[in-house]
């Protein structure tokens, strides 16, 4: 067979079927035999076969898409929620800086004890928070504890739902549009901070069990009870008090918890002379120490910039961080100057406390001030700091970190700081954050007494209530099953005699009477140990 077409010109060709057309009509005529061969069930299937595929994709088409506006707030949430979540975790790998840290400041014999609290407080300080701290602190209720419930993270809550369109039991969390199960681990990552301090404090010479008991109870209950009345909608925030990061929260509770603690402890055996005069005790691994602080330095970079719970603009953020680094800086340069100034040598042991101490102290209003403020905040917390450890030593209180000096001295300090040098909320481009979003100006900046008065309202009522339920703590501690080790469990040392094991073990180990000898040529190491 052949179709006759007209070309151009007029002339008359001939055109065989194309290949395809050809191709096409075989399929099909293979297919009707394959159908044919079916059974009859089969064949009446077909029919309906095609008839579902054609709704289903009726129905898709019919279907409609998610407006842009949803996809953005779902996308916003989603990176909110995932800055929280980062920023907790360098939080929590803080915990891996207190530990060398403090391990590095405290002797050879008593490194496997610092490093087993460090390591065990923040397992027990997720429990203490998730069964009753988190509720206490952030759920509804007076103006002195939360009280609508939130034991175990439950009760009615429909994050990630702000401001109005919120409903459930922690009100004081709406501002942040991030699930609840993120505001809870962020603020967990805090909560363990407290606890880390007062290891410090009461190394060396600490019961490990009893240490365990006060963690649990410093964080189920005072942690969160003076919490709540800063982040949780209680007195102090209705007042007017701020405290953006935590100086005060976190680092002068668990500052104002170690002080007490030791201090009804007492001074490590051989510390202090019958004259007065102490004797130094230097620590043993300077390396892991110095680590530690580097460690530190970078988590504070969750800390205080991930207390913004969001990413907004970004603006925020990256102020934070530059604040907060400009704060640890000076605070390092400015210790290292007074060290060298008044102890003869630059010590390290003083430059990594006086980086610790500017971070603290900055901590609190790094949101609120400007970065020369910051500086300046920083030099005088460096500077405060090794007077403060001397101070202490003198009262015979020991502390072998420094840890009541870094933040106790320097988290008071950075909360008082806000009255001084917040800059004020204000509604104009730039501005570092509106009206009410923030404290009043401070005294330096035309606001006058204040904000600072109110910092110091807060300030002293935070560290009242936390001396003397921590001091309710320690003495029935100490009054039932007794919280210092045996003096020759201490002579021995802790890794023995409450862990059986050496953190060195086959490593050649160096005598206290050399460690003694060498401290003794040492003026640096004789005042800052």
């Amino acid at each position: 067979m052949s179709i006759k077409v007209r070309g151009y010109g007029g002339r008359r060709r001939s055109k065989r079927p194309s290949r395809e057309l050809t191709k096409a009509v075989s399929f099909f005529e293979g297919l009707k035999q394959k159908i044919k061969s079916l059974s009859p069930t089969a064949q009446a299937c077909i029919p309906i076969a095609v008839i579902i595929v054609m709704l289903w994709g009726v129905a898709a088409q019919a279907q409609d898409a998610p407006s842009t506006e949803d996809q953005m707030a779902e996308l916003k949430i989603g990176l909110d929620t995932m800055w929280v979540m980062v920023a907790g975790m360098l939080v929590f790998f803080m915990n891996a800086g207190f530990g060398m840290l403090e391990t590095g400041f405290c002797r050879q014999k008593n490194a496997v004890n610092v490093l087993s609290k460090n390591l065990i407080v923040f397992a027990l300080a997720t429990i203490a928070f998730w069964v009753i701290g988190f509720g206490l602190m952030f759920s509804d209720g007076n103006p002195f504890v939360g009280t609508s419930g939130g034991l175990f993270l439950s009760g009615a809550d429909n994050s990630p739902a702000t401001g109005d369109d919120y409903v459930g039991i922690f009100s004081s969390l709406n501002w942040t549009g991030v699930p609840l199960a993120a505001k809870f681990f962020f603020q967990l990552a805090f909560a363990g901070t407290a606890a880390t301090i007062v290891s410090g404090a009461v190394a060396e010479r600490i019961k490990f069990m009893e240490f365990l008991i006060f963690s649990l109870l410093l964080i189920g209950i005072a942690y969160p009870i003076t919490g709540h009345w800063v982040w949780g909608g209680g007195w102090l925030y209705t007042f007017g008090f701020w405290d953006f990061a935590g100086s005060n929260v976190v680092h002068a509770v668990g500052g104002w918890a170690a002080l007490m603690g030791a201090a009804i402890l007492g001074p490590r055996i051989g510390r202090y002379n019958a004259d007065g005069s102490s004797n130094p005790m230097p620590g043993h691994n300077m390396s892991i120490a110095t680590l530690g602080c580097l460690i530190l330095w970078l988590g504070w970079f969750g800390f205080n910039p991930g207390s913004t719970m969001g990413i907004g603009d970004g603006s925020a953020i990256a102020h934070i961080a530059l604040t907060t680094n400009i704060g640890a800086a000076f605070g390092g340069i400015a210790a290292t100057a007074t060290a060298w100034i008044f102890l003869g040598k630059p010590d390290l042991s003083m430059i990594i406390n006086g980086i610790l101490a500017g971070l603290v102290a900055v901590t609190a209003g790094c949101a609120f001030i400007n970065v020369p403020s910051a500086a300046i905040i920083g030099i005088i917390g460096g500077v405060l700091v090794v007077f403060a450890v001397g101070f202490f030593d003198k009262l015979q209180i020991d502390d072998p970190v420094g840890a009541i000096s870094v933040h106790l001295c320097n988290g008071v300090w950075g909360t008082l700081a806000i009255g001084l040098f917040a800059v004020g909320g204000s509604e104009a481009e730039g501005a570092l954050y509106g009206p009410g979003l923030g404290p009043n100006a401070g005294l330096l900046f035309g606001g006058g007494l204040g904000q600072l008065w109110i910092q110091f309202v807060g300030v002293a009522a935070i560290g009242g209530f936390t001396v003397l339920l921590t001091a309710i703590f320690w003495y029935a501690l100490k009054f039932t099953v007794g919280i210092r080790v045996k003096p020759e469990e201490e002579m021995e040392g802790l890794d023995i005699g409450e862990h059986g094991m050496e953190a060195y073990s086959g490593f050649v180990k160096q005598s206290e009477s050399t460690q003694s000898s060498y401290a003794a040529i040492d003026p640096v190491e004789s005042s800052t140990y």
